[in-house]
């Protein structure tokens, strides 16, 4: 038995006597692993204990296991870090800046199976054999996912998105090169005026936090409403109300999915409703939303800001027989305002790629695009050819959108 094992049976079997919970108790807990280290050291002394090492390294292996998720526990402290997934005990990969790496933390069986009960501990959400996924949200707002077998080949794979609050307007956008100063402008300016925005991208490129951005641009004495499938936005508004889906129960009832959410929403008194992410048919209830005169602001997976319209127009179908595409094509065009459209560059930065307007017109079945803002062969965003439809709406927040588009 190594040293790390001998110390973490003996704090474990001092709490249990003390009457000491590790969670709530952060300090007794570090005072009590630091006297165990101590009488450890001394009685290696005699030569008939496994040499325990640095001992700060032991104790923060002991600490973490206690009071938070064990081996993983040092990527998830470390700000440099994004995301951490487990596909198996020698597979644990962390991504940092949008580039993943194998770590060299190894777990055992048993350890992935104590770290899943602990990661859904806290979150009112359970897996497995029967439900064999799950998404929530760990109480430091991060989002957690797993898939247990024989889902997954042999091992469980967890996910953990890590909640980081660095952007909270467009302004950091453009501090950290994403967005240019011309563009940022023009969003607020649209965000103001209440102009119903798309944000578009693959997985990763940065959506969530795009939203979150534009968020920060939303006028204080709105009433802001979010629905998501697990809590990620963080909307600075004073009066906010923030809902996320629920899985069924083990008798198969009580699920709240999206579009539920999203219909409540309109019913309690909003001046602006955002949509986490819109997957399937819940994208017909937020065009219904924004068809009411309601702002409205919504993630997409998409390869470009035209196929994004594309798939707003075939989503809706989905929720039924009687929905056709004579409704929800020219719904779509009067609807969407503007589609900020998100890249993953392959060095791991995001960028916006282009910003389009959604002007309201349709030729033959497809919805008209003006390319407001594109990237050039450069990489840079610039100035594109179209120009804005929300002149109006936009002056009637005291701003002009010639000089907004023109200053790029």
């Amino acid at each position: 038995m190594e040293a790390v094992e001998i110390v973490r049976a003996e704090v474990r079997e001092l709490i249990r006597a003390r009457g000491i919970d590790p969670r709530s108790e952060a300090r007794p807990t570090a005072d009590l692993i630091d006297e165990v280290i101590r009488a450890y050291d001394e009685r290696t002394l005699s030569g008939s204990l496994p040499v325990m090492g640095d001992p700060d390294d032991l104790r923060r292996s002991v600490l973490d296991d206690l009071t938070g998720f064990g081996a993983i526990q040092k990527h998830l402290d470390d700000p440099t870090v994004e995301e951490v997934w487990l596909n198996g005990p020698h597979a644990v990969f962390v991504s940092r800046r949008g580039v993943s790496e194998l770590t060299p933390t190894v777990l055992t069986e048993s350890e992935i199976a104590e770290l899943i009960e602990r990661l859904l501990r806290t979150t009112g959400r359970r897996v497995d054999l029967s439900s064999p996924f799950v998404d929530a949200s760990l109480p430091d707002g991060s989002r957690l996912h797993i898939v247990l077998p024989d889902i997954t080949r042999s091992h469980p794979a967890i996910n953990i998105r890590k909640f980081l609050a660095r952007t909270r307007s467009l302004h950091d956008l453009v501090e950290s090169g994403s967005l240019t100063p011309a563009a940022a402008g023009f969003l607020d300016a649209a965000v103001v005026a209440g102009a119903n925005i798309l944000v578009t991208g693959q997985t990763q490129a940065g959506k969530t936090t795009m939203l979150n951005a534009l968020c920060g641009s939303v006028p204080a004495r709105e009433r802001v409403i979010t629905c998501e499938e697990v809590f990620e936005l963080s909307v600075p508004a004073r009066d906010w109300i923030a809902m996320q889906c629920r899985q069924p129960s083990l008798e198969g009832t009580g699920e709240v999915p999206l579009r539920r959410l999203v219909k409540e929403a309109l019913r309690m008194r909003p001046d602006r409703v955002i949509v986490g992410e819109v997957r399937e048919a819940e994208s017909l209830d937020m065009l219904i939303a924004m068809n009411a005169g309601l702002p409205a602001m919504g993630s997409l997976h998409a390869n470009s800001a035209r196929s994004a319209i594309t798939k707003m127009c075939t989503l809706p179908l989905l929720a039924g027989p009687n929905i056709g595409s004579s409704f929800v094509t020219p719904t779509v065009a009067g609807c969407i305002d503007l589609v900020v459209h998100l890249a993953l560059l392959r060095n791991g930065s995001r960028r916006v790629h282009e910003i389009v307007a959604v002007p309201g017109g349709v030729e033959s079945g497809t919805v008209e695009l003006e390319t407001i803002f594109h990237t050039d062969g450069s990489g840079a965003l610039v100035r594109g050819s179209g120009f804005s439809h929300l002149g109006e709406r936009i002056a009637a927040i005291g701003k002009d959108v010639y000089s907004l588009l023109e200053a790029a």
